[in-house]
């Protein structure tokens, strides 16, 4: 599933990232990698705010629509 569909609380492992390779390294940048185990802290309508390696990142929804998890 996409990560904008994660709910807070969730702890979830990266599966596939989708779009360009630009986006792509920009997420690699961040620390999202395949693998990575990702905990969402909050959910809302205008982005995501994720736990990943030790970091809290913010994601737009546009870009936690390209990272998918299970």
């Amino acid at each position: 599933m996409p990560l904008a569909f994660a709910k807070s609380g969730d702890v979830l492992t990266v599966i596939r990232i989708g779009g360009s390779p630009k986006v792509r390294s920009h997420l690699e940048n961040l620390g999202i990698t395949l693998g990575a185990p990702i905990t969402v802290v909050q959910n809302t309508p205008s982005g995501i705010i994720v736990n990943i390696r030790d970091s809290r990142v913010a994601i737009s929804m546009e870009m936690a629509n390209k990272i998918f998890v299970q």
